[in-house]
């Protein structure tokens, strides 16, 4: 018999994502999270992933630095949407758990 995914719907969200180092954000709970930026049909998203990167990894990387089209930091605002640190909006298109993995996907937001 196949394995049965567990998927949640979350509507508690990070309040703060801050990059730490190459390609790792941190929240306010010392949490990590990677992410993948993907343009789908003219649309900016980004993938968000909670795994754990020990801290003395992310000491090792180079400068808390990733792509110029990146937000160093991304605050929660309103509750449904994430504003980032060039002032842009991002949706939230879901946040789901997974078999104990938590995922998000952004969007950027038409008027940004």
């Amino acid at each position: 018999m196949a394995k049965r995914q567990s998927i949640v719907h979350l509507t508690s969200h990070p309040i703060c994502l801050r990059i730490r180092g190459q390609s790792v954000y941190e929240d306010e709970n010392q949490r990590t999270w990677l992410h993948l930026l993907m343009d789908t049909e003219g649309v900016l998203q980004v993938r968000l992933w909670q795994e754990y990167i020990p801290k003395l990894y992310i000491a090792l990387t180079a400068n808390p630095q990733t792509s110029s089209s990146m937000p160093w930091m991304w605050t929660l605002d309103l509750g449904s949407q994430y504003r980032d640190t060039m002032g842009r909006f991002w949706r939230i298109v879901h946040h789901v758990k997974e078999d104990g993995m938590e995922e998000m996907i952004l969007e950027l937001m038409d008027n940004s």
